[in-house]
């Protein structure tokens, strides 16, 4: 008679139970980990585009770039005032990075000329779905000062003359 053993339905159930309190415990930081690091590439991008736009009113004499595809590199050509090459392009034509959606506000009436330059602007980054792909919504203005809205509720830079103001007459706090 052969001694062999293997291993009994009961042990089985143990190891899979045991392997799924571990996941249980794991999954939640993952995902943690992965919105924390959404954020950070979010705040990253921020300071960024930030310096674009400073960079773009340098370099150009009209002010602020009107919105994110003026910062992004040219299809084609040289390097021109509706197309600077300061941003990655994903960044300029989809306006979404790292789970998070960007928005541009101007303020209101100003071409993006010499004549009528464009002197504000709120960058908004909300995460594209909350609790998954982020928290905190930020924010970044002319001052160049990130700030963020950890609860994510607020509502920001619907106004560019608001500068970051989450709605209530407040800023959202810098970083």
């Amino acid at each position: 008679m052969s001694n062999h053993r293997g291993f009994s339905l009961i042990e089985l159930l143990i190891v899979v139970a045991i392997i799924l309190i571990i996941a249980a415990i794991a999954v939640p930081n993952l995902l943690r980990s992965r919105i924390a690091a959404n954020e950070s590439s979010t705040a990253q991008s921020l300071r960024t585009i930030s310096t674009a736009n400073a960079t773009y009113s340098s370099v150009y004499g009209i002010g602020y770039a009107l919105d994110l595809s003026k910062l992004g590199p040219p299809a084609g050509g040289g390097v021109t005032k509706d197309e600077a090459d300061l941003i990655e392009s994903s960044l300029a034509t989809t306006q979404v990075k790292s789970g998070y959606n960007f928005a541009t506000y101007t303020n209101d009436g100003n071409a993006g000329t010499q004549a009528d330059p464009v002197l504000e602007y709120t960058l908004v980054a909300k995460p594209s779905s909350v609790q998954a792909t982020g928290v905190s919504t930020f924010c970044v203005d002319g001052t160049s000062v990130i700030r963020k809205d950890p609860s994510g509720t607020a509502v920001a830079g619907d106004n560019p003359g608001h500068r970051c103001d989450p709605g209530d007459g407040s800023v959202f706090p810098p970083m």
